[in-house]
């Protein structure tokens, strides 16, 4: 019997990497010279990776099929990723938001996905991002849910557990709350 994991998942843009916001909305970049990590990403993904945490992001791209972005650009984004911070799998969801998949964000289907892929522990996981979406797929998912605020102008549709300002705050309060729950011989 293995024992399963907890995890981080991590939304990637407005989390990891900047986004341009227009008009109170945040907007992807297209391609791979637009493609910026954020300064504090690396540091903080790689804290959570040191406590034991397996590190997923999870992403909706919607630009994969209104064919603004190819596929190609795609992976050379997420490699760009990968080699500037630990990241243990990216789990990418290519649908517009009118296709009815289960993998869109606020559905839960990525984090589900990843949780039988990677044998992980939802209920020990946590879902940081920036948007209501990322609160929602965490919260079906069964796990804690940070919100990181960067201001947008949509509504939020469901609260998260916790609020950061960034994906280092974030980091943060995962590791203190975590320290305090600990329990002597193991997670709580």
């Amino acid at each position: 019997m293995t024992t399963r994991r907890p995890a981080i998942f991590l939304d990637r843009d407005g989390v990891l990497v900047a986004t341009d916001v227009r008009n109170g909305k945040p907007i992807a970049a297209l391609t791979l010279d637009d493609f910026t990590i954020l300064p504090e990403a690396s540091t903080a993904v790689a804290s959570l990776k040191a406590a034991g945490f397996m590190t997923i992001v999870v992403t909706n791209q919607p630009e994969l099929a209104r064919g603004n972005v190819d596929s190609a650009t795609m992976d050379a984004m997420h490699a760009r990723l990968a080699a500037a911070m630990p990241i243990d799998a990216v789990y990418v969801c290519p649908h517009d938001s009118g296709e009815g998949c289960d993998c869109r964000k606020p559905a839960p289907g990525m984090l589900l996905r990843a949780a039988d892929d990677l044998d992980l522990d939802l209920a020990a996981s946590y879902m940081v991002g920036d948007r209501w979406r990322d609160v929602g797929a965490g919260l079906a998912a069964g796990c804690t849910t940070v919100l990181i605020e960067c201001g947008y102008t949509e509504p939020e549709r469901v609260e998260p557990d916790l609020t950061a300002r960034d994906v280092a705050e974030a980091a943060t309060l995962i590791l203190d709350r975590e320290k305090a729950v600990r329990r002597p011989g193991g997670r709580a």
